[in-house]
């Protein structure tokens, strides 16, 4: 199971997607979520942490956040 955590920009679509590879992906990625929301400026960008199997089923189960651009990725 891998952790996701997504930067959703609501007026936009735009994301930033970080994937945490795993056994302990799901926990990495909470923690990350939590330390982006503690320093948040933009209350329009939405951040959710999110675990699946893969980023496919994240992108069918939660395809709102895969609307705009991906404006960046990365592997963590």
């Amino acid at each position: 199971m891998s952790g996701f955590v997504i930067q959703y920009d609501r007026r936009t679509g735009d994301r930033i997607v970080t994937v945490f590879d795993g056994e302990d992906g799901p926990r990495r990625a909470l923690l990350e979520r939590l330390q982006l929301e503690k320093h948040r400026l933009d209350d329009a960008w939405e951040i959710v942490s999110l675990n699946s199997d893969s980023l496919a089923t994240i992108q069918k189960t939660h395809s709102r956040y895969f609307t705009g651009r991906r404006l960046a990725s990365s592997a963590a």
